[in-house]
């Protein structure tokens, strides 16, 4: 009888373990895709793409035991060779190729050139043949940078005593409210996807003290910009026994402290990819929404037209202010009109035609959402009455609070806004694996 004992251990070796054993003039046995060959006539380079990088194998006439005819781009091959240092080679090193073992092989020619160090296509090409144009090397670098951002958030909360949750995408009522709900039919009763996991982040509030998700969210805007998704991944906490809602903004500058640091730390080869650096966020400035926006009417001799939200423009020049006058790539306005704020954050008992609430801008776009919550349950009744809201599906969410709730606070963080910007891109769908918009729904 057969047992399982653990991982298997392979024959073949990643580029990392051959660097960390010096293994110049060894013997070794790599797998890989073919990502680029270049025939020199007696030697050809053939280049491997392999999940920590390229790597360069060298097939020389005579001493490789097989025909360079056989070897296509896209096959997926298994090569014996001997490591042979060459610092012009991608990771310092090179493989002198013996003998191949074909793995598998394209059924049909590539549609893109994903060979090329940047595709000269249109985005519209890249997302029809995703699966393939993420093969390219700037491509996949920007998801790595990605990855490492969700790592951060979840290393670092972690590390905070946060506890992690996963909520449910289809729900009876939405935490956000408004006409830009999916709704669906749940057998035979009518339901939403959900726009936000506050509800049972708050609800969770109640049991964990501080809470994280990493998930989906949906919003049926009928927006068709750079900045906009009708699918978007959401990086949310809650955290409960809060002082004031500055303890929420602090949270978020440690999150992007330690993630920064990780990304120049693990992911430095993807950042040399793109050829970007991180931002500076050793400390972020903050300033109030009604201050920010006579700030930015002043410098720029503008007029908007809103009282109660940043407009686009708006928020881009208050990120262009404060980077020409603090040198600040980020920055938290706070105290946004109650009336464009959710039911549930609170307001300012100073003045409450304002919330203990926020916006982090980095360079000019908004990346979270977040604040102080109501978390009295006679508070929390009241306001929803005030705005003539029905609280039929919230029988559940209100009940946390009839049970007593401590002071708390979270936000939302956009994870591919976010990863726009640090990767130097201007449509959003560019940092988005699959994006779902107006005219998108494959693949």
């Amino acid at each position: 009888m057969k047992v399982i004992t653990g991982v298997a251990k392979k024959e073949t070796l990643e580029i990392s373990e051959i660097l960390a054993r010096e293994m110049d003039g060894c013997d070794v046995r790599v797998n890989g895709a073919v990502h680029t060959i270049r025939d020199m006539g007696d030697v050809a380079f053939i280049v491997l793409r392999k999940r920590e990088g390229l790597l360069q194998c060298v097939y020389e006439k005579g001493l490789s035991e097989f025909d360079l005819k056989d070897i296509r781009e896209a096959d997926t091959v298994e090569f014996t060779g001997r490591v042979n240092r060459e610092e012009r080679a991608p990771q310092g090193f090179e493989i002198r190729i013996r003998t191949v073992r074909i793995l598998s092989e394209p059924a049909e020619p590539m549609p893109l050139q994903i060979s090329k160090w940047k595709m000269n296509t249109s985005l519209e090409a890249k997302l029809n043949n995703r699966a393939v144009s993420l093969r390219n090397v700037r491509e996949r670098a920007k998801f790595r940078i990605q990855e490492g951002i969700t790592r951060g958030f979840r290393d670092f909360l972690y590390g905070q005593g946060f506890t992690e949750i996963h909520t449910p995408k289809i729900g009876a009522k939405s935490a956000e409210g408004g006409a830009n709900m999916f709704r669906l039919e749940y057998f035979h009763r009518p339901a939403i996807l959900q726009q936000s996991p506050q509800f049972y982040k708050q609800m969770m509030v109640g049991v964990f003290d501080r809470v994280f998700e990493t998930a989906p969210v949906f919003r049926a805007e009928k927006h068709n910009t750079k900045r906009h998704l009708n699918e978007y991944t959401s990086l949310d906490f809650e955290m409960g026994y809060i002082d004031s809602f500055e303890e929420i903004m602090a949270m978020e500058t440690g999150f992007l402290q330690y993630t920064m640091d990780l990304l120049n730390r693990e992911y430095a080869a993807d950042l040399e990819i793109l050829g970007i650096e991180t931002p500076r966020v050793d400390s972020i400035p903050q300033v109030r929404f009604s201050e920010a926006k006579q700030m930015v009417a002043e410098k720029y001799d503008r007029k908007f037209r809103n009282p109660f939200d940043l407009e686009p423009e708006e928020e881009y020049l208050i990120g262009q202010l404060f980077k020409e006058e603090y040198d600040a790539d980020f920055v938290f306005v706070t105290h946004y009109p109650s009336k464009k704020r959710p039911f549930y954050a609170m307001d300012d008992p100073e003045d409450p035609v304002y919330t203990l609430s926020f916006d982090l801008l980095f360079c000019g776009l908004e990346i979270t959402t977040g604040g102080q919550r109501i978390h009295d349950y006679h508070e929390l009744i009241a306001k929803a009455a005030a705005r003539g809201m029905e609280t039929e599906g919230m029988e559940h969410y209100l009940a946390a609070f009839k049970h007593g709730m401590p002071p708390h606070g979270g936000l939302g963080i956009g994870l591919e806004r976010l990863t726009m910007h640090l990767v130097g891109e201007e449509n959003v769908r560019e940092a988005t694996l699959f994006p779902r918009d107006l005219s998108r729904l494959e693949p």
